[in-house]
């Protein structure tokens, strides 16, 4: 059994329930994916219960309704206390249920909606505020290990176009971190991590804020271990109707920040483009598509 957020609350008062809120609490204690990603009403059906039958039990539980409950198990699941196995649970049965279409279609609308919510004033102050920041400083070190490598490395490849202000701490043979030593006050780490959060992530950002380096978050809570050594953080949303957390909203806020950087730069940056682009043409990087071709 997956232990989730009300496991103790709900075994202390369990022999004290009406036999129906007993069903209602034994399917929560059995299946916390669920209670986190699917609707009350939904849960009910699968409990073979009235819905009302499961406000109750939130109710008995110490809440004001069912939402507060569901939305507990929510943030569990985004940090990771009910595994990537739990959530898979559910999204194959989801699956099963729907057909691959629909959820193909849920996943497009909730990733779509995450976008969207970076557009959001108070998300726009911070994305020009962590600019702004990783314009000012003299380096950036990159930062991003497992599902958030992609972020951090697209991050600090568009950035390899303005010169070498971006040290990507990736690398061969376990060394790859090791270049954080070099880093000063002068110069930003730039980490991202979110639930479940790598160790080695919080670690190097933990030594860098202890030695005077500022430290930008691209994370996805507000007291995620990164925000807490932050000097400022750009907050993502990772929910997903899949078994594995969204990282496009993240990899989205890593190309705005790119290109807010570059815009700042004003004509140093411009120049320095244009370098890059001389020198990917000389060596022929790149296969352009064909002009003038008609589409079919």
């Amino acid at each position: 059994m997956i232990r989730a957020p009300l496991t103790d609350a709900i075994v202390e008062v369990f022999d004290t329930l009406p036999s129906q809120l007993q069903d209602a609490a034994r399917y929560l204690l059995d299946n916390p994916e669920d209670v986190a990603l699917l609707s009350m009403r939904e849960q009910a059906r699968r409990a073979g219960l009235q819905p009302w039958t499961m406000v109750r039990l939130a109710k008995r539980l110490g809440f004001d309704g069912y939402e507060p409950l569901r939305s507990l198990y929510a943030n569990a699941m985004r940090q990771g206390e009910l595994g990537f196995a739990g959530k898979a649970g559910t999204q194959l049965a989801r699956q099963k249920e729907v057909g691959d279409r629909a959820l193909a279609a849920e996943m497009v609308r909730s990733l779509s909606e995450q976008v969207a919510q970076l557009g959001e004033p108070e998300r726009l102050d911070a994305l020009i505020a962590a600019a702004e920041r990783l314009h000012a400083a003299r380096r950036i070190f990159c930062l991003g290990l497992r599902s958030s490598h992609p972020v951090v490395a697209h991050f600090a490849y568009v950035m390899s176009f303005l010169g070498e202000k971006a040290v990507m701490l990736d690398g061969a043979s376990g060394t790859g971190t090791d270049a954080i030593r070099l880093a000063a006050a002068e110069d930003v780490l730039f980490a991202v991590s979110v639930a479940p959060y790598t160790r080695l992530t919080v670690d190097l950002a933990r030594r860098a804020a202890a030695n005077g380096v500022p430290v930008i978050a691209l994370t996805d809570s507000a007291v995620s271990p990164l925000a807490g050594l932050a000097g400022l953080s750009v907050l993502v949303p990772t929910e997903s109707p899949s078994f594995f957390h969204a990282m496009s909203p993240a990899f989205v806020v890593g190309e705005i920040l790119a290109a807010l950087i570059a815009g700042k730069g004003g004509e140093k940056a411009l120049a320095a483009i244009r370098r890059t682009e001389d020198q990917l043409s000389q060596f022929d990087i790149h296969i352009l598509p064909p002009r003038g071709r008609r589409k079919a």
